[in-house]
């Protein structure tokens, strides 16, 4: 069964944050990811959240992305962005 990993990023260091989207791309397709969405416009439809960088990305399943997360190959791309930005990082199972 898929999972969704659903990020929002609200970054504080553009410049050393770029190197973050460089690196983390090629982690995410090896264990399988990819982005269903990547900073693009957003827009509230209802209620007062004013949401920050928005990023989905959709794994095989809820094992895969938590070893995505937890890797070896995603460690410094990891370490990148808790120093550049603030993330609220949510994993969550998709529909059978």
């Amino acid at each position: 069964m898929a999972a969704y990993m659903i990020a929002e990023v609200d970054v504080q260091d553009p410049e050393a944050y770029e190197a973050y989207r460089k690196a983390v791309p090629a982690t995410i397709a090896q264990y399988g990811g990819r982005y269903l969405a990547r900073g693009g416009r957003t827009e509230v439809l209802e209620g007062d959240h004013v949401p920050k960088r928005m990023v989905i990305l959709e794994f095989p399943s809820f094992e895969q992305a938590r070893d995505w997360w937890a890797s070896e190959e995603y460690r410094e791309p990891k370490l990148i962005r808790q120093r550049t930005a603030t993330t609220d990082l949510i994993l969550l199972d998709g529909l059978a």
